[in-house]
């Protein structure tokens, strides 16, 4: 049965209107929304009271006044991170009013507030932000064919026991240890292997897998002379290379061997992976593995699954991220240099 609908008090005085310039009950109940027997039952209230606003009823009265339901939503917001009980105590000491942190939950939630877990992003700070927004500013008018000559590139890990924190199970009470709802965990996810791709609206690289650790001449040697250069060929003469900044990637002789190859680079701001669309690439790449494989039994098979996962990303999801780079860079001059939600 589906819930009966609240009628307004302005909407009650309307129906008593057209009651009273002629119109007929269904036709009410037909402009409202509601059952006829709604607008008889609001008409013989009216006429027996002259009143359409609800009679007092019983029940305990709130705790709080509006007074003091306001201070409780002012140190939410003036305090993020405080919680329930501690907002509990600060309104004891300042109004001598004792309530439970449950009303106080109650309280916060009637004005949209809850509590949730936050976002988790890089450190920010104040030349960071002013780097990412003078780079939002600089690529603010690129157009869609701009950003389609640009090749996304980027490392990425990938655990051999994946720990996925959004999965759930359905469980009745007491339920909670049964043998099929526990999660096991490996500690930091165990062994991992970490690869190499870049894309762009119509191309992608090879996946290329990196054993040990990566240092600026084997990026050169292993990236960007045997993948970066024929894939920015293949794009054309106007062909922008993107890479982050970590230290291998701007070490000096990959800056000249770039320079030499007269490879147009993309001056990228620290910080910034919410602006790279190839993150979430990366984390469609996993759930394909995921989603499309049984768990992996080592290293090898698990390559082996990104390997042939990368390869079968439709290229339409790749041109669907790169084109994401205009909202990314307006949300960024919008947040003025800060974190975005992407």
């Amino acid at each position: 049965m589906p819930p009966r609908r609240k009628v307004t008090t302005f909407n009650k005085a309307r129906a008593i209107a057209w009651l009273q310039d002629g119109v007929s009950k269904r036709e009410v109940g037909r402009r409202l929304g509601v059952s006829h027997s709604v607008v008889v039952r609001l008409h013989q209230k009216f006429q027996a009271t002259n009143n359409v606003l609800e009679r007092p009823r019983s029940g305990r009265h709130k705790k709080t006044t509006q007074c003091e339901d306001r201070f409780i939503r002012r140190q939410a917001l003036q305090q993020r991170g405080t919680t329930a009980n501690i907002i509990r105590g600060q309104l004891r000491v300042a109004t001598n009013t004792n309530v439970s942190t449950k009303t106080i939950r109650k309280r916060l939630h009637e004005v949209g507030l809850r509590s949730r877990r936050p976002a988790v992003r890089p450190r920010l700070t104040a030349a960071h932000r002013q780097a990412r927004l003078a780079f939002c500013h600089n690529h603010a008018r690129w157009t869609r064919q701009q950003w389609a000559d640009v090749l996304f590139s980027d490392e990425s890990r990938f655990n051999l026991h994946h720990h996925d924190g959004r999965a759930r199970v359905w469980r009745r009470q007491g339920e909670r240890y049964n043998n099929g709802l526990v999660q096991e965990r490996v500690a930091f996810g165990g062994v991992s292997i970490m690869v190499w791709g870049a894309f762009s609206f119509r191309h992608r690289t090879p996946l290329y897998h990196i054993v040990g650790n990566l240092t600026g001449q084997r990026y050169r040697d292993e990236t960007v002379a045997p993948s970066v250069l024929p894939a920015l060929h293949q794009i054309g003469v106007q062909a922008v290379f993107q890479d982050d900044n970590a230290t291998p990637h701007r070490a000096r002789l990959v800056n000249n061997f770039i320079q030499q190859a007269g490879v147009t680079r993309m001056n990228w701001p620290a910080c910034s992976p919410d602006f790279n669309p190839i993150e979430h690439q990366w984390d469609g790449l996993d759930r394909r593995v995921r989603n499309n494989h049984t768990h992996p039994r080592n290293l090898q098979q698990l390559l082996q699954f990104l390997q042939i996962e990368w390869q079968t990303i439709p290229q339409a999801f790749c041109r669907k991220l790169g084109t994401s780079m205009r909202n990314r860079t307006a949300e960024g001059i919008e947040k003025r240099g800060g974190h975005t939600h992407y």
